[in-house]
């Protein structure tokens, strides 16, 4: 999606999107560029998140920062200066891209002042959420698909009006690294989820359906949050909350439709930026030449 798409009918209308995390994986780069401010091709990779938010009818766009990334609040504000001088060289289509940018969503930016987890990144959202039904999308899952991600969560939710997570199929000895989900089938990629465990240690994990950075929730998670002890690594996990929403309000899992890339990861990033420069017809060409070249030459 462009920043110039339009925009669906909202089945949510706020959505929560954590971005307080140190990047270490992307050091040195990270130590000060936002992790989530690294490009895919030159466009940020936040910013693919928050274009899918807006392609599924999200109005509110929440983003949970930290300390030294006040970028990403700059990205989606408008840049008067730059603009001015844009449009003063005659580069006005360049200006007027920076300018849609900023006027994609209303963006409300909250300051996640300890590392406590991704659940206590939920929780920092609240008051600005209300009580109302939400989405979080993880700025490190890019998911590439007709429709976007959130939107086929959020219509899962609009039928069962349960809590729904984005699940994928991984093999067996990648579960220890995610957050797994096993349940009943209910059919149309619908799972009825009866366990969800953080990171289960090899040879324990009750399936090998892993929950994917796409969430749609009620807004009784949030004294569950407040409540939780710390679990995984002593921070707040997510999934130990949504364990206890299985419990007294149910959860589903749904098999989402599309192409995902972990952008958190370096390989995955890179096959995220070749996959979303291969889209574009002014640079396939000479992508994919060199990427014959690369296989002719490359030792096996």
């Amino acid at each position: 999606m462009s920043a110039n798409a339009p925009k669906a009918e909202p089945l949510i209308r706020k959505c929560v999107i954590p971005a307080a995390g140190l990047g270490t994986r992307f050091l040195p780069a990270t130590k000060s560029i936002p992790k989530e401010m690294l490009p895919i091709v030159d466009t940020p990779t936040l910013q693919y998140i928050v274009e899918e938010a807006v392609a599924a009818g999200i109005e509110d766009v929440v983003l949970i920062n930290g300390r030294g990334k006040s970028a990403i609040e700059d990205h989606f504000d408008i840049g008067f200066e730059l603009e001015t001088t844009l449009r003063a060289r005659g580069k006005t289509a360049d200006a007027d891209k920076l300018r849609a940018i900023a006027e994609l969503v209303r963006v409300v930016s909250i300051r996640q002042k300890e590392p406590k987890g991704l659940g206590h990144a939920v929780l920092c959202a609240k008051s600005a959420i209300g009580n109302e039904p939400f989405g979080v999308l993880l700025g490190d899952d890019m998911i590439d698909a007709e429709e976007p991600g959130i939107r086929q969560l959020a219509r899962v939710f609009r039928q069962y009006n349960q809590a729904v997570i984005a699940l994928m199929e991984v093999p067996d000895d990648e579960t220890h690294m995610y957050g797994i989900a096993a349940g009943t089938d209910l059919g149309d990629g619908v799972i009825r989820i009866d366990r969800v465990v953080e990171k289960p240690k090899k040879g324990t994990a009750p399936s090998n359906l892993a929950v994917i950075g796409r969430y749609v929730l009620p807004p009784e998670i949030f004294p569950i949050l407040e409540t939780q002890t710390p679990g995984v690594g002593g921070e707040i996990q997510l999934t130990d909350g949504l364990a206890t929403l299985q419990k007294s309000h149910g959860l589903l899992g749904y098999k989402f439709k599309g192409q995902r890339y972990d952008a958190g990861d370096k390989v995955g990033y890179l096959k995220a930026n070749i996959a979303y420069a291969l889209k574009r017809p002014e640079l396939r060409g000479g992508l994919l030449e060199y990427m014959r070249e690369v296989v002719k030459t490359e030792k096996p």
